[in-house]
């Protein structure tokens, strides 16, 4: 069973764009399922980050609590220098690296290493050298990293009006 890590990234747009809580909230509610089925989760830096923002996500977030932002445990502290060593040992810029250990993709990426998890991002890799970005970390430090679009398909997360299928007929 793969287990996914949901960067800040992902709460955000869907809020903003695709999955509003008011138009598709069947998204929330999957989230919340697979969430209690021990497959979606993310990290208590990334719930700290959305319920600041003092909108229908933070008290989301909020709801949700350390059953969903899961907060570090014995096994992220050795995570993270193995993270912070990878991240010092590149070519990124001293400002990049200092922003990076400060952020929670820092704790993401450590949590995700530590316990096995695959990270869920909107973010691409970059050669930029001025900003880490979580897939060019993940590829670097073995971690395995998708799309929620990837994420969703490959579990076949259905959100449909009624029973029928509204797949499109062709001819």
């Amino acid at each position: 069973m793969t287990r996914y890590l949901l960067d800040a990234n992902i709460f955000i747009q869907a809020k903003n764009l695709h999955y509003g809580f008011d138009f598709c909230p069947a998204f929330w509610d999957w989230l919340i399922a697979r969430n209690k089925a021990g497959m979606v989760a993310s990290i208590e830096k990334v719930g700290d980050e959305l319920q600041a923002g003092g909108d229908d996500l933070s008290t989301w977030a909020d709801q949700r609590g350390r059953g969903f932002f899961m907060p570090p445990d014995d096994a992220v502290l050795p995570a993270l220098r193995q993270v912070s060593t990878w991240a010092t040992g590149q070519s990124y810029e001293p400002a990049a690296i200092a922003t990076f250990l400060q952020v929670a993709d820092y704790w993401l990426l450590a949590q995700a290493l530590a316990h096995g998890f695959t990270i869920v991002t909107h973010e691409v890799p970059s050669e930029s050298t001025r900003k880490i970005k979580i897939p060019n970390a993940c590829i670097g430090l073995g971690i395995a990293c998708l799309s929620p679009y990837e994420m969703l398909r490959r579990e076949r997360a259905r959100f449909v009006l009624g029973g029928a299928s509204s797949r499109p007929q062709n001819g």
